[in-house]
C-alpha cells in the first residue's frame, strides 16, 4: 500500500476527457495543445500524446519539459523572456509567442528561424476572479492597441487570444470570440494561425461540443488560419485525487478531522480562490471539518458528510487534484510532499514518484 499523502491519477477518467478533445479536433480542425501551466505530470503523457497535438508553455522550464517528455508541436510563451533564456527557448520551440510588442522587437531577430506570434488582449473575458482575469484594468497580458499592433502585423505569423477563464458556457465563448473578431479581425486574416487559449470547459457534462466545433471551423475558414486550443483543466478534470489519512479527531464546536496533508502545500488554489475541496460521495450522518496539519489557522479543506465516524487511520479521498494542483505543490511547513501514483487503464496502480527528506533539503540549498 502506498503511504499517504499521494496524488492518484486515474487514466480511465483522464481518457474520457481526452476522447472528447479528440472528437473536438476531428470536428473542428483545430489543433489541441496541453497547457503545462495547469498540468505537467509527465508520467501520464504516454496516454495524453495519443489524443493531443503537443504542449504550450509559460516558461522556459515548461517549454523544455514539453519538448522532452511530450513531443509533438511545442509552443513557447512567456509573459517576459529574459536575455539568457531566449536562445534556448527558440531552440526548443516550434512556435514562439511574445506577450508584448516590446518583447517581440527585442528578440525578433533571434527568433527569426521559427514562426513568431503576439498575444492580443481584447479587454473582455469570462473570469469571475479579478486575480485571474487577463482583461483586468491595467493588465500586462497581451497587446490591445490596434495602432501598435498594425505596426508589426506584417512581421508576425500568428496570434494568441486567451480571455476565456473558467468558462463552461458556449454562448459566452461565442460572444467573447465575436468581440475579439470585431476588434482584431483586420489582423487575423493577415496571419497563418490563431491560438484561442484555454479555459473552455468543453468536457463539462452537457457541453455542446458540436456547436463549439462548428464555431471554430467557421472562424478558421473565415480568416484562413489554423486554430489552436490550449486546454488545461478541461482535459484533466475529475481525473485525479489527493489521498490522505486522518491523524486526529477532536470536537471544538464542530467535529474536526486532521489529515496528513495541507491546503497550502498540496492544494493551494483552495486558499487562493477561497474554495472548498470536493469529497465523494459526501453523504452520511457524520459531518466533519477536514483540516490540514500545517500551522496555518485556515488550513481547512471543507466540511463533508461521511457514512461512518472518522478516526485515526481513516482514509479520505479529495477530488479534483489534477488541474493547477500538482504544478503548485510546495514544501510549506516541511510537510511530506505527496507521492504521485498512476492508476493504469487495466486498474493496476503504480508509484510514479515519491519524495524524501533529502528532496526537501535540496530544494532549500546545496
Amino acid at each position: 500500500m502506498i503511504q499517504t499523502p499521494y496524488y492518484l491519477i486515474d487514466k480511465t477518467a483522464l481518457q474520457e476527457n481526452l476522447r472528447k478533445a479528440a472528437r473536438l479536433r476531428e470536428l473542428s480542425g483545430a489543433n489541441i495543445l496541453l497547457a503545462l501551466k495547469c498540468f505537467a505530470t509527465w508520467p501520464v503523457f504516454d496516454l495524453m500524446r495519443e489524443y493531443l497535438d503537443g504542449t504550450t508553455s509559460s516558461s522556459l522550464f515548461e517549454l523544455k519539459l514539453g519538448r522532452e517528455k511530450f513531443g509533438g508541436e511545442t509552443h513557447a510563451y512567456s509573459v517576459a523572456w529574459a536575455d539568457h533564456e531566449i536562445a534556448e527557448a527558440v531552440s526548443n520551440a516550434d512556435k514562439i509567442i511574445f506577450n508584448s510588442i516590446s518583447q517581440f522587437e527585442r528578440y525578433a531577430s533571434q527568433a527569426a528561424g521559427i514562426p513568431r506570434g503576439l498575444r492580443l488582449n481584447p479587454q473582455v473575458s469570462s473570469s469571475t476572479y479579478d486575480l485571474a482575469d487577463p482583461a483586468r484594468p491595467f493588465s500586462r497580458l497581451g497587446e490591445w492597441d490596434v495602432k501598435r499592433i498594425a505596426s508589426v502585423v506584417d512581421q508576425l505569423d500568428g496570434f494568441m487570444i486567451h480571455n476565456n477563464c473558467e468558462n463552461a458556457s458556449f454562448e459566452r465563448f461565442d460572444e467573447l470570440l465575436t468581440q475579439a473578431e470585431e476588434r482584431f479581425g483586420r489582423f487575423l486574416q493577415r496571419v497563418k494561425w490563431v491560438s484561442l487559449g484555454g479555459g473552455i470547459h468543453f468536457t463539462a457534462p452537457g457541453y455542446p461540443l458540436d456547436a463549439l466545433a462548428q464555431r471554430l471551423r467557421a472562424f478558421a475558414e473565415r480568416y484562413d488560419v489554423q486554430v489552436y486550443l490550449e486546454p488545461g483543466e478541461a482535459v484533466v478534470q475529475n481525473s485525479a485525487s489527493l489521498e490522505v489519512t486522518v491523524l486526529d479527531t477532536l470536537h471544538n464546536g464542530k467535529n474536526i478531522a486532521v489529515v496528513d496533508s495541507g491546503t497550502e502545500p498540496h492544494m493551494l488554489d483552495l486558499l487562493i480562490y477561497r474554495l472548498n475541496a470536493r469529497v465523494e460521495p459526501n453523504a452520511g450522518p457524520h459531518r466533519y471539518m477536514i483540516c490540514g496539519k500545517t500551522c496555518l489557522a485556515g488550513d481547512v479543506f471543507g466540511e463533508f458528510d461521511f457514512p461512518e465516524p472518522l478516526e485515526p487511520g481513516s482514509r479520505v479521498s479529495i477530488r479534483d487534484a489534477a488541474g493547477y494542483t500538482m504544478v503548485k505543490k510546495n514544501w510549506f511547513n516541511g510537510l511530506s510532499m505527496p507521492s504521485i501514483a498512476v492508476k493504469e487503464l487495466d486498474g493496476t496502480v503504480r508509484l510514479a514518484r515519491s519524495f524524501t527528506y533529502q528532496d526537501y533539503v535540496d530544494s532549500l540549498g546545496g
